[in-house]
């Protein structure tokens, strides 16, 4: 949908909601209601008219342009050709990872050796790929949904596979604020979708409790990092010890070749 067409979707909604009728618009505006009812009707309108609209509702330009940006539906993913251009720059990539947790301007520059000039110039990048919308003063609004995530297969996942999740898993996860769990089980068709639901709300709980606790002074709070993750797999590790590799609904298991299965244990 066009700029044009979502400023007037806009201006009916403030209509409604002030109990404006298209007579009584047409009246302000000096017009006749014919001609106020045919510009809404083509929904294509100059900023001129615009903005005598807006005044006859004693509504500001910029309140109604901020509305008209909140209502647009966000990003659940990049292009790959845009997931390339963040990952081939690496403080790129950096300001990606502290926008999308919500660092502010200053938290970046004070915490990264990116000095105020790069930081704005990498914001601008991240504004041009609809990562963020750069706004006055070296503030942001996020342009990605909540339910957004980096590419499965994309050039930032392979990224973080080869530099991050060895030095990740290498951890002890032995503090006692600190988790790693392994489930492994079957489930009836249907059920792994909700529990991939429930796993997203956790990860959208993480993300608000870090927005509430940048309240607290930098010296009480601790960086965390939360990994989720739900996969349809059989343990490779195992695959020479099945008798008989289960069918698998969604794609067929490639069967190991009979000397695998029947290889003998080495004792230990």
């Amino acid at each position: 949908m066009s700029t044009s067409q979502d400023l007037v979707k806009a201006l009916k909604a403030e209509l409604k909601s002030a109990g404006v009728t298209y007579a009584q618009l047409a009246a302000r505006l000096g017009m006749a209601e014919s001609s106020v009812k045919r510009i809404f009707a083509k929904a294509d309108m100059p900023l001129s008219r615009v903005d005598d609209i807006c005044r006859a509702l004693k509504l500001d330009f910029a309140e109604l342009a901020r509305r008209v940006a909140d209502a647009q539906p966000m990003r659940r993913e990049l292009s790959l050709a845009q997931e390339r251009a963040v990952v081939a720059d690496r403080k790129l990539l950096l300001l990606a990872i502290c926008c999308l947790s919500q660092w502010t301007f200053e938290q970046i520059v004070s915490s990264y050796a990116i000095s105020e000039v790069e930081c704005i110039r990498y914001f601008a990048k991240l504004d041009k790929l609809g990562i963020i919308e750069l706004r006055p003063l070296n503030r942001y609004r996020l342009q990605v949904a909540k339910t957004f995530r980096w590419r499965p297969n994309g050039p930032v996942m392979d990224f973080f596979r080869h530099h991050v999740v060895d030095e990740y898993f290498a951890g002890g996860f032995d503090g006692e604020d600190e988790l790693l769990l392994l489930v492994h089980g079957s489930l009836g068709p249907g059920l792994a979708t909700a529990f991939a639901e429930r796993l997203q709300r956790t990860a959208e709980d993480f993300a608000q409790q870090h927005l509430a606790d940048q309240r607290l002074p930098a010296e009480k709070r601790k960086p965390y990092t939360l990994v989720v993750g739900l996969r349809s797999w059989w343990w490779q590790a195992f695959v020479d010890l099945w008798r008989e590799p289960p069918p698998s609904p969604a794609k067929p298991v490639n069967k190991p070749p009979t000397k695998s299965i029947n290889r003998p244990i080495k004792a230990s």
